[in-house]
């Protein structure tokens, strides 16, 4: 490694080098943390001494105070929250725009930052079956896109009715009806709060039996509707992995002139499989979606999008100017988004895409999803109760009584071998197994079966 006067190729290896043996260990190691949160807090709790210290003694001891906190997500036998490991090239892109250090506001702040986002949001587009003059934002993931993305329709819903929200706020606006399935995402609820809609703005509609919306249901509280009006669609239930009928329900809200919102966080990837695109058909008739990278994408953690057919709509929601701002004068990354200082957070999506092609992104959502109907078969031939059916990547699990069920849940975290968390559906107690990670084989499922087994005889 050659030596620099600032000391930041040391520096910096050492740091990459600490990463990637990290990395190459996620296939031994266990699971869960090895250390408690209180362990780790008063590891790392001490008084901040009056002078500085070295930066190549800070990095050594920042790795060996965390070694007994990291919780290994990235690894092939997480299985519990919908996240995928980093892919290498993604990880790398990511270290370099760290050590770019670029702000990706816009184009005059960073051309590179902008053309990555660019050519990203076109790719993301194309395999995502969403229209190629929507607009995109690089956001940190599904609960700012689905603020954007709602943002963007509370604009457009009260221009259409001549209310100018962004000017003269919501007191005295006309009311917005705003819809979404009894098994909604919660980060809906969030964003509608954060918005002052108000969560207890919602109307629900019923769900049927795998957590899919009922379009009977949606059509008969559309009956004879006028006015403002936002439906909230999701492609991947959090539970089952289910997506709405999303064509047929696009199709029923235009005809009453409102606003679709697809939470995508994850199940709108299948989109990018000719195996499973058929779940989301008519995703392309809905005006905003939101989706995440750091899921399914196997990208870096703060990698979200959100889309919107109506561009003029997004930008005049999210937009803003001042007199020391530069700008070209184009329409630009920071339009489209919340945050003004972020990251080029648009470098690690550009290269995890070019590391997987076209054909690596179905294929990754096609092993997952194939993977979980086998753990689901296994779970069943091993006599416990799998609840849901499985259309996507998404697992629930009884083993009897909710007590035993998370009995079981808290045994098999301990256990290290694999991860898995809870869930209530339809008022009863599952674990929930969610198949993300590229990494995952075959032999990562048996010797999770054999620890649930030991669990529990």
């Amino acid at each position: 490694m050659p030596e620099s006067e600032s000391g930041l190729h040391e520096l910096f290896g050492k740091a990459a080098a600490r990463a990637a043996e990290y990395r190459d260990s996620l296939g031994k190691r266990r699971v869960g943390a090895a250390k408690s949160f209180a362990e780790v807090r008063a590891d790392f709790h001490r008084p901040l001494g009056q002078k500085g210290r070295p930066a190549d003694e800070v990095i050594d001891e920042l790795a060996t105070l965390a070694e007994g906190g990291l919780v290994s997500t990235a690894g092939p036998r997480y299985f519990g929250f919908v996240v995928g490991g980093a892919l290498p090239a993604a990880s790398a892109a990511d270290i370099l725009a760290v050590g770019w250090d670029q702000n990706g506001w816009n184009s005059v702040l960073s051309p590179t930052a902008a053309a990555a986002e660019d050519a990203a949001g076109e790719w993301l587009k194309d395999l995502l079956g969403i229209p190629a003059t929507a607009s995109v934002g690089f956001v940190t993931g599904a609960q700012a896109a689905n603020t954007v993305g709602l943002t963007a329709a509370r604009h457009h819903v009260l221009k259409n009715v001549g209310w100018d929200v962004e000017k003269d706020g919501l007191a005295g606006a006309p009311r917005v009806r705003i819809l979404a399935g009894d098994e909604r995402h919660a980060t809906i609820d969030r964003s509608l709060r954060l918005l002052g809609f108000g969560s207890d703005s919602l109307e629900l509609v019923r769900s049927k039996a795998n957590g899919e919306i009922d379009l009977d249901d949606l059509r008969t509280r559309l009956a004879w509707h006028e006015g403002p009006l936002i439906v909230c669609l999701q492609a991947g239930n959090v539970n089952t992995g289910a997506s709405d009928a999303l064509g047929e329900a696009c199709e029923l809200v235009h005809e009453y002139g409102g606003w679709v919102h697809v939470d995508g966080a994850f199940g709108l990837w299948a989109a990018a499989s000719p195996t499973h695109r058929h779940q989301v058909a008519g995703v392309e008739l809905a005006d905003s979606w939101g989706c995440d990278g750091h899921k399914w994408l196997n990208l870096p953690y703060d990698s979200g999008f959100v889309f919107c057919a109506h561009p003029e709509s997004h930008a005049a929601a999210l937009g803003y100017s001042a007199s020391y701002l530069v700008s070209s004068g184009a329409p630009e990354p920071g339009d489209y988004v919340m945050e003004s200082s972020r990251r080029a957070r648009g470098l690690a999506v550009w290269a995890g895409l070019q590391e997987l092609g076209r054909d690596g992104v179905a294929h990754l959502v096609d092993r997952c999803c194939t993977l979980a109907k086998s753990l689901a078969d296994q779970l069943t031939a091993a006599g416990y109760e799998v609840a849901n059916e499985v259309v996507l990547n998404q697992i629930l699990v009884s083993f009897g009584t909710d007590t035993e069920t998370d009995r079981v849940i808290a045994a098999n975290q301990s256990n290290g071998t694999s991860w898995m968390g809870g869930t209530t559906w339809h008022s009863k107690r599952y674990m929930r197994i969610s198949i993300s990670n590229h990494q995952t084989t075959p032999t990562d499922l048996t010797r999770t079966i054999e620890a649930l087994q030991t669990i529990t005889h």
